[in-house]
């Protein structure tokens, strides 16, 4: 089921009652909310930060996983 704050969104964008977008709504909808909702973000995050890209959002395992990548890159250079 389409969760509250989706059907939320939607309304608010496309000036609809939760009910109509139930009855006339689908998930091309949802998909282009979402595709909004992320550009919409970013660029909020890009003005806050001065113009420059914002940092991606990664967790420590995401960051731990790209390091130790680069590392092992940096000794299959280094014994070449």
């Amino acid at each position: 089921m389409v969760s509250l704050l989706q059907l939320d969104g939607l309304g608010k964008r496309y000036g609809m009652l939760p009910s109509q977008v139930l009855s006339q709504g689908n998930t091309f909808d949802l998909y282009v909310m979402d595709a909004a909702l992320t550009f919409e973000n970013y660029h909020n995050k890009k003005a806050m930060n001065n113009g420059r890209d914002p940092l991606p959002d990664y967790t420590n395992n995401e960051l731990l996983e790209i390091f130790n990548k680069g590392k092992e890159r940096a000794n299959i250079l280094s014994s070449e």
